[in-house]
């Protein structure tokens, strides 16, 4: 079976389950990605984390930067901020500094992300701001059609590199690890549950939470598909240990298995409770 029909099959799944229960009190406009594209899954895992944690839509905001992800805000009830490219994450954390009340999720792509704003990423993580960072990694820059980006393997041709891409790629979920977030978390959009499990524990979790979603580009990326990643993802080890950041980084390093789950939790202050020791040490 084709990596096309098993995605195919994938959305029309999520989108059947989208518009059955509960979760349809958070659909608002229909989404306009490609059939098969990975980030409905993280979509639907959003209406899920919503509602089984009963945030009302007035408390959740859904802020993104530019690419296929961007459209994020505009799928979801509650309200949204579509940001300049790369900066998705300063407009998160803003908004969350000015109303500590607000449930934050930052939505953004491989380029978005540790691309043009790679460098927000690691003084949101190290300041440990509540909120949620989604970052959806299709190894391409989609909504221009095709072109390398940060997380493209090397040798991966493009219209933009005919003789093959010649940089390692950033593997963010390390990068996630080595800044200090507090909940660092990789899915793959192919497993629908799990993708909503762990988006809906990330929200839940007091702290800076980042999860890495691989999400299949049907459209662009035809060497890294759904066939091919349900070849070389497996499950973190049943030992692991989640507050073990040294040798979750190992993990998370490696290629053979590319594993899936959480890899490390860990319960410390966030940077609103030291702003509100500091107010508190003037009174």
């Amino acid at each position: 079976m084709s990596s096309n029909v098993l995605s195919k099959q994938a959305i029309l799944e999520g989108l059947k389950q989208a518009k059955a229960g509960k979760t349809k009190e958070w659909r608002d406009t229909l989404p306009t990605w490609c059939p098969g594209c990975g980030h409905f899954t993280a979509l639907h895992g959003l209406y899920e984390a919503a509602e089984k944690l009963k945030i009302p839509p007035k408390d959740f905001v859904v802020v993104s930067g530019i690419g296929c992800s961007g459209r994020f805000p505009f799928f979801i009830k509650g309200f949204g901020f579509h940001a300049l490219h790369g900066r998705a994450i300063p407009v998160g954390t803003g908004i969350k500094i000015a109303n500590p009340d607000l449930t934050v999720v930052v939505v953004g792509g491989d380029g978005d992300g540790v691309g043009i704003g790679g460098g927000h990423f690691p003084h949101a993580a190290r300041n440990n701001f509540d909120m949620t960072y989604v970052l959806l990694d299709n190894a391409i820059y989609g909504l221009t059609k095709g072109q390398i980006s940060p997380t493209s393997p090397m040798g991966m041709k493009s219209g933009t590199s005919p003789y093959g891409n010649i940089a390692r790629p950033i593997n963010p979920t390390t990068l996630a690890l080595a800044y200090g977030a507090t909940y660092v978390a990789r899915v793959f959009s192919r497993e629908r549950d799990n993708v909503s499990q762990i988006i809906t524990r990330a929200i839940e979790h007091k702290g800076f939470s980042f999860v890495h979603d691989l999400s299949p580009c049907v459209e662009f990326n035809k060497l890294i598909t759904y066939q091919s990643w349900k070849g070389e993802v497996a499950p973190l080890p049943e030992d692991h240990d989640t507050g073990n950041r040294t040798r979750t980084m190992e993990l998370a390093e490696s290629r053979d298995p590319i594993y899936l789950g959480l890899f490390f939790k860990e319960e410390i202050p966030t940077f609103g409770d030291h702003v509100h020791q500091v107010r508190e040490s003037f009174k």
